[in-house]
């Protein structure tokens, strides 16, 4: 076993689930990144000439540990002599700015995907909802691809860029929150055309188990069955992320979509980012409906995930400054209360668990209606409608100018500039938690932040 040290002294162990973990290249590799990443600024360039010569033996070691590895990855020959070229050329440049455009063009694990097949990932990039600095990264990851989850995609969820990984260990910007490897997180000179994108699916899966086991105990909810037995078993759950993720993460680009998708950079209300991601959250409990009707073993599973992990976990992680996973779990939550199917009555929260999809498939439908109208809409009234919908089930903090300008006072909002306006007019905090939500926050808290660097190891 080896073992990585998340913030605050708390250490995992972390089983090595193949030889390469416990390796001298490996850990020498690791070692070197880190030694590595104390001389890098926030751009990963090393700005210290005085730092240079270090730099230059940190990253010798580094390229040592990737061509005593690369004959154990034969599938990623191409890329890995790319890495090592880039890693030369950022040296010999002086380490300015790094750029590993061509490495990253070489690596395209989507292109096999095969269950249990490894890959070894080093790149300068930040990491989501991790480390916001672009230093470099090493990580040891397996692809997740059982029999099942192909037959999916092979069919009528066809997403050839979803990678679904598991950790098998990591430096320290994954030592976090973190559960995406995004291509364009990397450092590099120009924007290609991505074949790929990572998730985590053991991470998801580990913090999910452990948050929901104490959100119920806490809430006093009674699990079903097979809602127990998901939150027991890390397999199962990680099966049903994979499944979760491969149908959310194609439903960004289906659909009847506002013309320009939130994905392409713009500054929007934060607001809208939480109904795309409900939408396609809802999506995937719908497609896990009809799946269920037809047999699937792991739809129901989908469904629960779907579930828990919206109204117990989104809802009170990460702070209050334009948390839009956070209100996309507040809003499910308070649908759910309102349509009397989620009852918090002596203290205790119950489910109506055999009229609890229905109400979930209506919440659905109404963003896919305000989807459908948003092409016959201009931007503002978009918007307007899209605010109306989550303040039709959440209420917005008393000092906010987008409620006065619903309730009445049109003069509240400055509809007569650019948009860019109307987004700066949003609070950072614009749906406040409910009481609800205060009380649960504080005794989850200590939960929420014992997730950060967990694996499915080490659950």
């Amino acid at each position: 076993m080896c073992s990585v040290a998340p913030r605050g002294g708390r250490r995992l162990d972390v089983v090595a689930a193949h030889p390469l973990v416990a390796s001298d290249a490996w850990l020498g590799l690791k070692a070197a990144v880190t030694d590595l990443r104390e001389l890098q600024a926030a751009d990963g360039s090393v700005p210290e000439a005085t730092d240079h010569a270090d730099a230059a033996r940190h990253v010798a070691r580094l390229v040592a540990g990737i061509q005593a590895m690369a004959p154990e990855l034969p599938h990623d020959a191409d890329y890995l002599e790319a890495l090592v070229k880039d890693f030369g050329r950022w040296a010999e440049s002086g380490f300015g700015v790094p750029d590993f455009y061509d490495s990253l063009v070489a690596f395209a694990p989507a292109q096999h995907r095969v269950d249990g097949q490894m890959h070894l990932v080093v790149f300068p990039m930040y990491t989501q909802n991790g480390n916001p600095n672009r230093q470099v990264e090493a990580v040891l990851l397996e692809v997740i691809w059982p029999d099942f989850v192909a037959e999916l995609e092979g069919g009528d969820y066809s997403n050839k860029l979803f990678l679904p990984i598991r950790f098998l260990d990591f430096t320290a910007g994954y030592d976090t929150n973190s559960a995406v490897l995004f291509p364009e997180t990397v450092a590099m000179r120009e924007v290609p055309a991505f074949t790929w994108g990572g998730i985590f699916a053991d991470r998801e899966a580990a913090r999910f188990r452990r948050v929901v086991s104490e959100a119920a105990a806490v809430t006093r909810l009674s699990l079903p069955p097979d809602a127990a037995r998901l939150v027991a078993d890390q397999e199962l759950a990680e099966r049903a992320f994979v499944m979760w993720d491969l149908i959310h993460d194609r439903t960004h680009m289906h659909g009847d979509l506002p013309f320009d998708p939130f994905m392409i950079k713009q500054r929007m209300p934060y607001f809208l980012y939480s109904l795309e991601e409900l939408r396609c959250d809802l999506t995937a409990f719908r497609e896990a409906v009809a799946l269920e009707a037809e047999g699937h073993p792991y739809a129901r599973s989908v469904q629960y995930a779907v579930l828990f992990d919206r109204i117990f976990r989104f809802a009170i992680t990460g702070d209050r400054t334009r948390n839009y996973d956070g209100l996309g779990g507040q809003l499910l939550f308070a649908w759910l209360h309102q349509k009397g199917v989620l009852h918090w009555t002596d203290n205790r929260l119950t489910i109506e668990w055999e009229r609890v999809a229905e109400p979930v498939l209506e919440l659905g439908r109404a963003v896919e209606d305000l989807y459908w109208r948003s092409i016959d809409r201009p931007k503002t009234a978009h918007w307007l409608a899209a605010y109306h919908l989550v303040a039709s089930v959440l209420t917005p903090h008393p000092l906010s100018a987008w409620a006065r300008h619903r309730d009445g006072d049109l003069a509240a909002l400055p509809l007569d500039g650019p948009p860019k306006g109307l987004t700066d007019a949003v609070l950072p905090d614009e749906f406040p938690l409910s009481m609800f939500y205060e009380a649960l926050s504080k005794k989850m808290k200590d939960v929420i932040e014992s997730t950060s660097g967990i694996t499915g190891a080490s659950a």
